[in-house]
């Protein structure tokens, strides 16, 4: 098992929960966190307890971001109008390594990453290689040239476990698609329930 599995898994096991749905989640079996204390009894969380498993869940959910990058975009989503929760969603979701994984050409958020990183995709018919590009609405992202029959790709096109969420409008055949809009909170479609107003009440307590 690559350490990036293992890393995947621990944040799994950590938080207590599925966190991208997968069959094979270690959670599915064992519910407890990961080391020698993993088994021991819960303690009930204080409120600090709460609010920092929110933001943990969220930043590990897209590919456990550094703490660093993800502050960034909170600090963004609170200068923006509007509310910041949904800012905040919405900023992480227009990243191209969500959005390739959205539109189901890489079966995990991590694979998604690595794709990106290594020059797979085009956006607006340019070659991007960083993960954080962050998306305008209509942009479309395309799988380059010979990546197109990458086993991986075809996996995970293929695949029954997901769909693709009505924000994109995506041609698996032709390996592209457009993303159309920003998405709300209610929109994007978590396995498990993200309470970004946890993290907002974490960072402005």
């Amino acid at each position: 098992m690559s350490k990036r599995l293992q890393s995947k898994y621990k944040i799994n096991r950590r938080l207590g929960e599925n966190l991208w749905g997968r069959p094979k989640s270690p959670v599915n079996r064992r519910e407890y966190g990961p080391g020698q204390h993993g088994q021991a009894r819960r303690r009930k969380l204080s409120d600090f307890g709460v609010h920092l498993a929110a933001k943990q869940k969220l930043k590990g959910y897209y590919g456990n971001i550094t703490e660093r990058q993800f502050r960034k975009i909170y600090d963004e989503a609170a200068r923006r109008r509007g509310d910041t929760s949904e800012n905040l969603i919405g900023l992480l979701e227009r990243r191209l390594d969500a959005a390739v994984y959205r539109m189901k050409f890489v079966p995990t958020v991590f694979a998604a990453r690595q794709f990106v990183n290594h020059g797979h995709v085009t956006v607006n018919g340019r070659r991007v290689n960083i993960p954080s590009y962050r998306l305008r609405e209509g942009d479309v992202i395309e799988v380059r040239g010979k990546s197109k029959q990458l086993g991986v790709l075809l996996e995970a096109v293929d695949s029954p476990e997901r769909d693709v969420p009505e924000y994109y409008d995506v041609d698996h055949k032709a390996m592209k698609g457009t993303f159309v809009r920003t998405p709300t909170l209610g929109e994007v479609p978590y396995p498990v329930m993200m309470e970004p107003n946890l993290v907002v009440e974490f960072y402005s307590g």
